[in-house]
């Protein structure tokens, strides 16, 4: 398993399953900042709430034409479901094999209830048009998170 890839880096390319696209590829993104989101699992309160504020933030985003990219292990008919009940704007990528989640880092050994396991850590990455990460965001915690990440945008796209 790989460590998170470091700010200026470039961002691993994927391929994924995504509802409404179908599949969506990072490569089609070049040019435009990305804000790419992992998180554990479709309706559940702390992922429920996280793609909510990305989706109450989203007219904000696309204002400043940002992609936001949701990212979890479920499946395509979980994601159909999650993102017609919340009305989510944006898509939803299936990572049933959690390649992409190796290849970012964010596929990590868990505990809970004296129970080890792998997951997903919930963690965001602010990519830039020329495809380098700009930003990560570790192990987020969902209270203000998106704030934060429109704040960095913001003084990404602000400073020279």
């Amino acid at each position: 398993m790989a460590g998170l890839p470091a700010v200026g880096r470039k961002a691993p390319a994927f391929t994924l399953p995504a509802v409404p696209d179908g599949q969506v590829k990072l490569s089609d993104c070049a040019g435009k900042y990305v804000v790419l989101y992992f998180y554990p699992r479709d309706n559940t309160p702390g992922c429920t709430q996280e793609a909510c504020d990305y989706r109450d933030s989203l007219a904000r985003l696309k204002q400043d034409d940002v992609v936001v990219l949701g990212v979890s292990t479920d499946s395509v008919a979980s994601h159909e479901k999650f993102r017609a009940r919340y009305e989510l704007p944006f898509p939803l990528l299936a990572d049933e094999d959690h390649v992409v989640a190796e290849k970012y880092g964010v596929w990590v050994e868990k505990k809970n209830y004296g129970r080890t396991y792998m997951g997903l850590q919930r963690s965001t990455f602010l990519i830039g048009p020329d495809g380098r990460i700009l930003a990560v965001w570790p192990n987020v915690k969902v209270k203000g998170h998106v704030d934060a990440v429109m704040q960095t945008l913001h003084d990404a796209r602000t400073t020279p």
